[in-house]
């Protein structure tokens, strides 16, 4: 199961909606953080070292996730240059995450069976 984790700031539009989007995509376990010390669900080191693949919505993240988890940090994150201007599930918002975060994932024909929805802000499975 690739394990896929979502960044942003304050975890509270985009990382969360790209998480919602991608939760029932199969063969992939989902989660998503913010990066900004006052985000409703920070990263955390534990969190990067999940990660088979991180996407990030802006270049600041990218900088902000090599500063903050240099460490932990062992794959190269993938910036989806989505500023933040998007509510929750804002529909335009739905649509840049399918059409650039789908192609950096599994083929849906060739995935496997669907796997259970994890609960939104639940850590993912360790």
């Amino acid at each position: 199961m690739l394990k896929v984790l979502f960044l942003c700031g304050k975890n509270k539009d985009r990382s969360p909606t790209a998480e919602a989007i991608f939760a029932d995509w199969p063969s992939i376990d989902v989660a998503s953080a913010g990066l900004d010390n006052d985000a409703d669900n920070r990263c955390t080191p534990e969190l990067i070292a999940w990660a088979d693949k991180i996407f990030v919505m802006e270049p600041i993240h990218k900088r902000k996730l090599s500063s903050q988890f240099r460490k932990q940090l062992k794959i190269q994150p993938i910036c989806l240059n989505i500023h933040n201007r998007y509510d929750y599930m804002d529909p335009e918002l739905v649509d840049l995450l399918k059409r650039r975060v789908t192609p950096h994932l599994p083929s849906l024909r060739s995935a496997g069976p669907v796997r259970k929805k994890r609960p939104f802000n639940q850590p993912p499975h360790q």
